[in-house]
């Protein structure tokens, strides 16, 4: 990601160059899943959480959903900045019936397993100190990595070259985003939850601004 900025514009503004972060972080999921054990649990994608999580995500994702839509709809516009750029954007461009639900909750999918399940728990799983502490100090410990890994994991989400090239100053919207989905499936590990919630988001916020900008 970091990587990405330091090119020329002209290499920047290649649609395939800018998801070369993204599918970089699909490579390493695909390698350390083959040379790992317990993957359902590590990426927080077992069975047993699917209904807890679609309960929880569709709360989370109901209420980030109605708070980012009003800042999108009438904060940013009040501070001078332009949305009408959104009615260009690809996902604008792809027909209602594609893209609710089934294109967003395959966003939802990808996004969640790449940036949340896989970078945000390799960054928590490698910070952590591997030596053996006092309980008290090892809860220190891994709390404060954890939080570093939950700001990192977020800023390369909300920095993600697509994400900054499609939705220009609104990307930090998904700053805010990426932490508190990294808050809480640090804290339960529990994907389906973060999913969800990316999805419900996502809808609430494409049906309401494709409305109002109509």
């Amino acid at each position: 990601t970091i990587g990405f900025y330091l090119l020329p514009d002209s290499l920047q503004n290649h649609i395939f160059v800018q998801f070369l972060p993204q599918l970089a972080g699909y490579l390493g999921l695909s390698l350390w899943a083959g040379k790992n054990t317990n993957i359902t649990r590590r990426l927080g994608i077992q069975a047993a959480g699917i209904g807890s999580g679609i309960i929880w995500g569709s709360f989370t994702g109901l209420l980030l959903g109605m708070i980012n839509t009003g800042i999108i709809l009438w904060i940013v516009p009040a501070l001078g900045h332009d949305i009408l750029f959104l009615k260009d954007t690809p996902h604008a461009q792809i027909p209602i019936a594609v893209m609710i639900p089934w294109f967003i909750i395959a966003i939802a999918i990808t996004v969640e397993l790449n940036f949340r399940a896989f970078l945000l728990g390799r960054l928590v799983a490698i910070l952590t100190p591997p030596q053996r502490p006092t309980e008290s100090q090892l809860w220190t410990s891994q709390h404060t990595w954890s939080i570093f890994a939950i700001y990192l994991s977020a800023f390369t989400f909300a920095f993600d070259p697509f994400m900054v090239e499609t939705f220009q100053h609104l990307h930090w919207i998904a700053l805010w985003d990426g932490l508190i989905w990294g808050g809480i499936w640090t804290r339960y590990r529990n994907l389906y939850t973060i999913i969800t919630a990316h999805a419900v988001e996502v809808m609430i916020l494409y049906s309401c601004i494709k409305v109002a900008l109509s």
